[in-house]
């Protein structure tokens, strides 16, 4: 055999290994089972999920799962430190593993790895494939068999439904989506307004950064970068003919709404609700109020809601400006080719999302009937399971109230004025879901929201897609709300229903 011949046997004959430490063991993995080693990523939780999923975080635009590999090996949980890593493994889906320390990458001659004697000394929750001996009296590295550990950890299936845009319409009464008009509301001057929810892209905070608009109208409060875009703000008290806000009220918000074709932002004193109004209780503005030239003129219908306690008035956005003012607004600050968005109108999805803890989710807006404070009274129910925290009196309709923290399992709060009651219509069911907060509703294109991680059957039933919104650093799950209820549970809830009932 010539010398080539002699360095390539050589090489075959050994094998590159990754060494690392879990709870003082000494494990190993395959270089070619290992796509990088990364400090551990943020992670955005991810409900009902088993105890060894940490979460899912942004690396570098895909969506990684991270599981705790002492989970996995039914060991106790440590805080992570400044050693703590998680290693990418290189598959056709991607998942990282955390460890507590990476030792070194080396390189291992065939013969020193044994098979029989790592399965004389397996300890309880592993599965190995073999192990080396390190020599200088560091003892052995165990090679783990890192993909039957995930599968024993993460029972995987293909759910029938793959697909993480599936309309929620199919799962809620056909009859609800065609007989109520979706609204985002907001107060403005101490007065309730709102839009048509197709016209409201997102809600967001007023930035710190505003640039002035030179010689512009008193309406034109300046302009915002958004998402790529130079976003005109106009302030909704200017556009009604209100006097400008005292500096001690000033909680603004930006409604971001497509008018005419073009991107603006409306400045409103504060967000206020997402509420499907029933048309029969939206009336035609009077005849005398609509021939006035004032702020009323904008006003296209009244919803009377709560049995006539609560009037909100519905905008006609395409009488807000002059239409010299929208051509101008549309040409310079927005110049985005009809063709696109046309396109963006046919492909993007509208989301809820709210907040626990420090988690986002997201619900399809087809599903949420309104968005309230949360109850200061809820009325109990006996023998009720401990995620419910009642049933309230919505307006002459009885609801089941559900914390949805308890629901994920995670640590309940002391009521504060942030919470809110998220009201969700799925099949037959109707119920308030309290959650942390509700931060905005979100459009997003078809095409970004990604799959969830097809890891337990609890996460594929009840995650049906991730918006990661990178530049952000935002992991938002879209959640199914036929769903948040087990089906055991539903039947509880119909039990609970018809009983409290007659208890209010």
């Amino acid at each position: 055999m010539n010398s080539a011949g002699t360095r390539e046997a050589s090489n075959s004959a050994k094998r590159r290994f990754l060494v690392f430490r879990v709870a003082q063991r000494i494990y190993a993995l395959p270089a070619e089972a290992v796509d990088e080693v990364i400090r551990i990523p943020l992670a955005a939780r991810v409900p009902q999920a088993p105890k060894a999923l940490i979460g899912v975080a942004n690396l570098r635009g895909v969506v990684l799962p991270i599981a705790s590999l002492r989970a996995m090996l039914g060991l106790g949980e440590v805080e992570e430190n400044a050693a703590s890593r998680a290693i990418v493994l290189d598959g056709g889906a991607p998942v990282a593993i955390v460890v507590d320390a990476i030792d070194a990458l080396i390189t291992v001659e065939a013969e020193r790895l044994e098979t029989q004697a790592a399965q004389l000394s397996v300890e309880q929750g592993e599965r190995l494939s073999g192990a080396f001996a390190l020599g200088d009296d560091q003892g052995a590295a165990k090679i783990l068999d890192v993909q039957s550990l995930l599968a024993e950890s993460f029972a995987r299936r293909i759910r029938p439904n793959s697909n993480p845009l599936r309309s929620v319409a199919a799962t809620s009464p056909p009859e609800a989506a065609a007989e109520r008009e979706t609204l985002v509301t907001f107060d403005v001057a101490g007065q309730e307004f709102a839009l048509d929810l197709g016209v409201v892209r997102e809600i967001i905070s007023l930035p710190d950064a505003i640039a002035a608009a030179p010689h512009a109208e008193a309406a034109v409060a300046g302009i915002i970068a958004f998402r790529g875009l130079l976003l005109p703000l106009l302030s909704m008290r200017e556009l009604l003919g209100f006097s400008p806000a005292p500096a001690s009220e000033i909680r603004e918000k930006i409604i971001v709404a497509c008018v005419g074709g073009a991107l603006i932002g409306l400045l409103a004193d504060r967000a206020r609700a997402v509420i499907a109004a029933d048309p029969r209780l939206i009336d035609p503005v009077p005849a005398v109020i609509q021939a006035r030239s004032a702020g009323e003129a904008r006003i296209k219908s009244i919803y009377r809601g709560e049995e006539g306690q609560r009037l909100v008035s519905i905008l006609a956005p395409e009488q807000l400006f002059r239409s010299d003012v929208m051509r101008q607004l549309g040409e310079v600050h927005n110049p985005t080719r009809p063709q696109a968005q046309a396109d963006l109108g046919r492909e993007e999805r509208k989301f809820l999302v709210f907040r626990l803890g420090d988690d986002e989710f997201g619900l399809p807006v087809e599903a949420v009937d309104e968005v309230a404070r949360a109850p200061d009274r809820v009325t109990r129910v006996p023998r009720a399971p401990k995620f419910l925290e009642g049933v309230v009196n919505l307006r002459g309709v009885v609801i089941p109230v559900v914390d949805q923290r308890r629901r994920f399992d995670m640590r309940s709060l002391e009521q504060g004025d942030g919470r809110r009651l998220i009201v969700v219509r799925t099949g037959r069911h109707r119920a308030g879901l309290i959650v942390d907060s509700v931060s905005e509703v979100l459009r997003t294109m078809a095409v970004d929201i990604e799959a969830a991680p097809d890891l337990t059957e609890d996460i594929a039933r009840l995650v049906h897609g991730v918006v990661n919104i990178e530049a952000e650093g935002r992991i938002i799950l879209v959640l199914d709300p036929a769903e948040l209820l087990t089906r055991a549970e539903r039947g509880l809830l119909d039990k609970f229903e018809s009983s409290a009932r007659g208890s209010l």
